[in-house]
């Protein structure tokens, strides 16, 4: 892929996004909670789909995450089975927490 990638963390929407030549080609929605992260949604485009960049958004948000110190609960189904598969990044979660039980907690 000879395109320009650039990932950035966009606190103000809550979300790490992924540009491929300054189009918005895909995001992944969190939320922080005290010295956590919860990832809750990933997407990327149809128009971008199988360039392997929702892989490499998630490495970089959670290289940015490993970063800053927090820990993450992969509530988003996309960053669970990426960590699941990499294994130089499951440090970053905590043995027994339950993304379940960390949605149920914010439901109204």
């Amino acid at each position: 892929m000879n395109d320009n990638v650039d990932v950035r963390d966009n606190p103000a929407q809550h979300r790490y996004e992924i540009a491929v030549d300054g189009d918005l080609a895909g995001f992944a929605v969190y939320y922080l909670e005290k010295e956590r992260i919860v990832f809750i949604h990933t997407e990327v485009a149809i128009a971008y789909e199988g360039r392997g960049l929702g892989s490499r958004l998630a490495r970089q948000a959670l290289d940015d995450v490993r970063g800053r110190g927090l820990r993450v609960v992969p509530a988003c189904p996309f960053f669970a089975r990426f960590i699941k598969i990499h294994p130089e990044y499951q440090d970053l979660t905590r043995r027994g927490q339950s993304s379940r039980a960390v949605l149920g907690e914010h439901d109204e």
